[in-house]
């Protein structure tokens, strides 16, 4: 028998909300104010939500027990694929020392780490995120940030930072395709009203990320620089979303960013070079003897990586991968047993509970296969590539046990309605909606650790909420991806990708210390921006229709 979700089960909407928020609040205050190691804190969180959802919620243990296992093997697959992936190309190489090469490669372009951090976490991560999304850009841009000499605290939060005005556009239009799914609203509005809010932060962001890095006086000094990326980016991505769709806007965008920034510093410097860093950072501990490489040997795996998550992206080879080794696997139990109940839907609606084994095609795959390539080409037999396997591996255990508690209490939280509970507070006020609408999202993010989850959550929620105080559903639904992505750089799967790419597992509590204000900054500014659209000339304007 279906298990309907209820939203009120105390009959007081503020006790609700507050035992529906405790498993969230348990797992942050263990990791920002305890400073537990966040496996730990995870798994407390998890028995924390499995307990409000079966002694609060009234959820059927059993089918609890279910969302948490159903969660976590989500959590290794694909999450946990890609980041134990990553650090296996990591290891590949930096046993070739190129780390150092590449960053005098990087060098020859700028030796300013403040530009270089615009290169790598803003631009290479905004294409990671567009072709694969799912934690890749994080993991990569964190790896390579911490071989060219950051330190792990700030080539983790950084690479955090940086990774938010591309989310709601990430993976080929994942996102905004989802959404369009959850509220039957048009797929071409949507990706108009996304590609108006976020180009603002688009430019914002890159200044922000730098002054995060060097200080105000030091994003001043290269000001000129990052308006340029910003601004391309935001140029390119209003442009792609409105004329074309969301499944190219973040390849694009990144792409031009990237050339017109390189472009730009090749008649540009600034008049002193910031921070140049020393090679020979991350995990592998201690200097390395400099073997003279070819430049090719440097770039190559990560030209190889490139083309591999983009291929990997594409909808027919993921499908043509899919027809070889995907298997659905229905949850006894749980699939279409628990119902999302109205105001959150229209009608009661049957959650599906099944689980993709989809190995070959997973993104984190495409990375193995980047891996392996990559050692042939610098000549790696296959004993050195076990053992750089099982030396990742060694170093990833924690961090997987991590993704898959929180993942696992992520699912727990959707199937017991406890996410909806919390949405629906957001819903009640009033005028204030478009402002804590867009917090909705980012609240979806955060708990989901995917703008694509969070908008499949809430999308609806938002629609509905929007009809009845007489608002542009269009412009919630959008505001719900938009202001996602600035949940993206402290949801807990993230923070714990961050730490294991940069060898910094076990202080997951200051990487969040670090990025929580900006993140609430960010998205803040994203409801404000809604806000405006909803009710003040010209802002509104940009809520009616595509342009001519």
């Amino acid at each position: 028998m279906a298990w309907e979700q209820s939203y009120d089960p105390l009959g007081n909407a503020w006790a609700s909300t507050l035992f529906a928020g405790l498993p969230i609040l348990v797992l942050l205050c263990g990791l920002g104010l305890l400073r537990m190691k966040a496996h730990r804190a995870a798994l407390l969180g998890l028995v924390c939500a499995l307990l409000v959802a079966v002694l609060v919620f009234r959820m059927p243990a059993g089918r609890a027990l279910e969302s948490a296992v159903l969660g976590a093997a989500y959590g290794l697959l694909p999450i946990g694929w890609i980041v134990l992936n990553v650090l296996f190309l990591y290891e590949i190489v930096q046993s070739r020392d190129l780390l150092a090469v590449l960053q005098d490669r990087l060098a020859a372009i700028t030796a300013d780490q403040r530009l270089q951090l615009l290169l790598i976490a803003f631009c290479l991560g905004a294409f990671f995120e567009g072709a694969a999304g799912f934690g890749t850009p994080v993991a990569v841009t964190a790896a390579i940030l911490i071989g060219l000499g950051f330190s792990p605290l700030a080539a983790s939060s950084l690479s955090l930072l940086a990774n938010t005005a591309p989310v709601a556009f990430g993976a080929l239009g994942t996102p905004v395709v989802a959404l369009q799914a959850a509220t039957n609203l048009d797929l071409f509005d949507l990706s108009s009203m996304v590609g108006r809010q976020l180009p603002f932060f688009s430019i914002l962001v890159p200044f922000w990320l730098v002054a995060a890095f060097a200080g105000w006086r030091g994003m001043v000094a290269v000001a000129p620089a990052i308006f340029v990326a910003g601004a391309t980016f935001a140029l390119v991505q209003f442009l792609v979303s409105n004329l074309h769709g969301p499944w190219l806007v973040d390849v694009v965008a990144a792409a031009a960013s990237a050339g017109a920034l390189a472009l730009f510093l090749r008649y540009w410097r600034p008049r002193e070079v910031a921070g140049a860093a020393a090679p020979g950072g991350g995990f592998a501990g201690g200097a390395r003897k400099r073997e003279e490489r070819s430049e090719w040997q440097a770039f190559v795996p990560w030209i190889i990586l490139c083309v591999a998550v983009f291929l990997w992206g594409l909808p027919q080879i993921r499908a043509a991968l899919d027809a070889l080794s995907s298997f659905r696997i229905p949850v006894p139990g749980l699939d279409g047993m628990t119902l999302r109940m109205p105001p959150v839907v229209a009608a009661p609606h049957p959650q599906p509970a099944v689980f993709r084994l989809n190995w070959l095609s997973a993104t984190g795959s495409g990375i193995l296969v980047a891996a392996l390539l990559s050692g042939a080409v610098l000549g790696i037999p296959p004993g050195g590539l076990l053992r750089l396997y099982g030396r990742a591996l060694h170093r990833v255990r924690y961090s997987l046990a991590t993704i898959a508690a929180m993942v696992g209490l992520g699912f727990v939280t959707r199937y017991a309605g406890l996410d909806a509970t919390m949405g629906l507070a957001f819903a009640r006020t009033g005028v204030l909606y478009p402002f804590f609408g867009a917090m909705l999202g980012w609240l979806g993010v955060a708990l989901t650790g995917s703008d694509t989850a969070s908008n499949v959550l809430f999308g609806g929620l938002q629609t509905i909420s929007a009809g009845q105080l007489g608002l542009s559903p269009t412009l919630m639904a959008a505001a719900n991806s938009s202001g996602g992505v600035m949940g993206k750089m402290i949801d807990a799967q993230s923070i714990v990708v961050a730490s294991a790419a940069t060898g910094f597992v076990g202080h997951e509590s200051a990487i969040l210390r670090r990025v929580f204000l900006h993140s609430v900054a960010l998205a803040a500014l994203v409801g404000l921006l809604v806000m405006l659209q909803a009710y003040v000339f010209p802002f509104h304007l940009m809520t009616v229709g595509p342009p001519g």
